[in-house]
């Protein structure tokens, strides 16, 4: 089962843009570095953090404004739960979420699940690109949504760009660098809409 065991996201100014990742706990599964490669708009994909509990979202969305993060969408009860979205001061933006709608307890920073959302062009056609390369689905929803089996801290999922944008409450389209590579034991390879992954034991180039 492949596993993805950190993400490496590029920023104007690292030392910058590292305390949101402390505030929000994301040390492990986050590295940066800078880049002077021009990017705009959407880039494809969000981080999402996924709780107990709505006041865990709560306390998590607080954490990251004040380290620095700009609400897109308030936290809020759907259909499917509770959460909302934020940007990063690098422009990462990042999806706090819980499938439950009451408290159970106390609110602590704590998240049971940090997700790898891509918003791609063709959900079917990059599926079937993750499978050729290692990767086992676990849930699939016809041509709008895949989950990937996965064994290590990050999972991953696929949407189409237009609903992963309007989940993160932003503008759908954008250009230039997707500031992200992605850390595994299937790569190196780049996915059908730019996406770079690489081996954990050497640098990877972001894309």
């Amino acid at each position: 089962m492949a596993s993805i065991e950190f993400l490496t996201i590029e920023a104007d100014d690292p030392t910058a843009a590292q305390p949101l990742y402390t505030a929000l706990g994301l040390d492990q599964h986050v590295q940066l570095r800078a880049t002077t490669e021009p990017t705009s708009g959407f880039r494809g994909w969000t981080l999402s953090l996924v709780a107990a509990q709505p006041a865990n979202v709560n306390a998590l969305m607080v954490s990251a404004t004040d380290a620095g993060a700009t609400v897109l969408k308030p936290a809020t009860k759907s259909l499917w739960g509770y959460g909302g979205a934020l940007r990063a001061a690098d422009g990462t933006i990042v999806t706090l979420a819980s499938s439950s709608k009451k408290d159970t307890g106390p609110a602590t920073l704590e998240f049971d699940e940090v997700v790898l959302q891509l918003g791609v062009t063709d959900v079917a056609a990059t599926k079937a690109f993750y499978v050729e390369h290692g990767l086992e689905v676990g849930k699939s929803f016809g041509r709008k949504y895949v989950e990937f089996a996965m064994s290590g801290p990050i999972a991953l999922s696929l949407t189409k760009r237009g609903a992963l944008a309007k989940v993160a409450g932003v503008d759908p389209d954008g250009t230039g660098s997707h500031r992200l590579a992605v850390a595994s034991d299937v790569g190196p390879f780049t996915d059908p809409d730019g996406i770079v992954w690489g081996r954990p034991d050497r640098a990877s180039d972001a894309g």
